[in-house]
């Protein structure tokens, strides 16, 4: 598709989108909408021709680039065959994209639940690990997102969870490793997988192992700053909930389907856990789907007893066709090789240079299609850019960087003092070193912020 100017279709878009659209996690009177035409593959455009290069992948879903015509027609041959039907039924397109999934889910993770999304399947796996344990607590990590949804948001470990505090009885949060930042004062990431997992085992027995149902972590936290575990750390974990008893619950919504260059970034890792939530890149988002895998021993808690939840639209049909064709696409295009491959070629080394180059970047870090750019005031100190979660004339210095991103044509991802490089997985490598050139000059800007 050839973006085109229409202005005027552009001005009454954003007129009923102000009038009536209620928007998530933003001041409604504070926001100003974009006003999207159409988007195909890594790049979508605005009612005046402005073209961009989508480093978001939506919100990290788009794995497949928008408007893949072979998901698109799956999409279009399912409504014209069954649009629809109840989930308690075995339709064709539901059983099909279970078995898909199941093949590739690590260890014994066979049986899947469908969700309409990544929070809803967070909620039903803390659900199923309560459940199966007897136990009511859930521990899970600071810089963590899960969903908004009422569990989903209580244990999440970053500000939004603040203003929806009110149902926490049973969560309880530690400090995950992250070096570049480390709780621990350690200088290597051997000392920092280490204390770690002390901290983790001090927290465990404070608040009594036979108290706790599960412990959740994103295999590779998305959303907080992609901060990869050091070697051994989920080995730990795994090794630490199998000796008391405590359901290990892996978050892949943001991490899995390609993202990391694996199928699922639990693989990174060689570790099982007892249950895996995703969403996201299982459709590249074209139709809402999420889901939980469960191992056989979690699901035969359920063969005489009715497990107590359901969705009305669990495993939609549209919904799982797409996923169906998406699984196919990524095996046939080998998307999945290719975002290791333009991580290990393309994105890594780039992003490593411009680190070099600019004093704004404290440190670059990553795999695959998957990588995050702290920025700060100062290399030496590791202050950062703005302070966390900075809002008005305190991020100006983000904004300021964000704004150049747009301008040059790249839409970037920004959260606190963090740009996320998470193009599509099939992004090309022209499209990947464009997307560098654009961020290399808003880095410019962002320098100019140091001291």
């Amino acid at each position: 598709m050839t973006p085109h100017a229409d202005p005027q279709a552009g001005a009454a878009v954003k007129a009923a989108d102000r009038a009536h659209v209620f928007h998530s996690w933003s001041a409604q009177g504070l926001i100003d909408p974009l006003a999207v035409a159409g988007a195909e593959g890594s790049y979508f455009w605005d009612y005046d021709g402005n073209r961009y290069l989508d480093f978001t992948s939506g919100l990290v879903y788009t794995n497949i680039g928008y408007q893949h015509p072979k998901v698109v027609a799956a999409i279009q041959e399912q409504a014209g065959r069954l649009a629809t039907f109840a989930p308690a039924f075995a339709v064709e397109p539901r059983s099909e994209a279970a078995r898909l999934i199941a093949e590739r889910t690590p260890g014994d993770l066979d049986k899947i639940f469908f969700t309409n999304g990544g929070a809803e399947a967070v909620e039903n796996a803390i659900r199923m690990a309560r459940l199966h344990t007897g136990r009511p607590k859930v521990l899970s990590a600071y810089r963590s997102y899960h969903g908004g949804t009422a569990t989903a948001i209580n244990v999440t470990g970053d500000p939004r969870r603040w203003a929806n505090d009110n149902g926490t009885a049973g969560v309880v949060h530690f400090w995950g490793p992250f070096l570049y930042r480390s709780p621990f004062y350690s200088s290597t990431q051997a000392e920092e997988c280490a204390r770690a997992l002390t901290h983790l085992e001090d927290t465990i027995a404070f608040e009594g192992p036979q108290t706790i149902a599960a412990i959740i972590l994103e295999t590779i936290p998305g959303t907080a700053g992609i901060m990869t575990p050091p070697p051994g750390y989920l080995a730990g974990v795994r090794e630490i909930c199998d000796r008391h008893g405590i359901v290990f619950v892996l978050d892949e919504v943001m991490a899995g389907f390609g993202r990391t260059g694996t199928w699922f970034a639990a693989e990174y890792f060689d570790v099982v856990p007892d249950l895996m939530t995703f969403a996201k890149g299982v459709n590249s988002g074209y139709v809402p789907l999420g889901g939980v895998a469960i191992s056989a021993e979690i699901a035969a808690t359920f063969d005489k007893r009715p497990y107590p939840g359901g969705l009305t639209y669990s495993g939609h049909p549209l919904a799982c066709a797409a996923a169906v064709a998406t699984i196919k696409v990524m095996e046939e295009e080998k998307i999945v090789e290719h975002a290791a491959r333009i991580g290990e070629t393309v994105l890594g080394p780039g992003l490593r240079e411009l680190a070099q180059r600019h004093p704004s970047v404290g440190e670059v870090r990553g795999t695959g299609a998957f990588w995050a750019v702290e920025l700060v005031r100062d290399r030496e100190t590791r202050e950062p850019l703005v302070p966390y979660n900075a809002t008005g004339e305190a991020n100006a210095a983000m904004a300021a960087f964000g704004a150049a991103c747009k301008k040059n044509g790249l839409w970037p991802f920004v959260n606190m003092n963090r740009t996320h490089a998470v193009p599509p997985c099939n992004v090309t490598e022209a499209e990947a070193k464009e997307g560098l050139a654009a961020l290399d000059a808003a880095l410019s800007v962002a320098d100019e912020f140091t001291v």
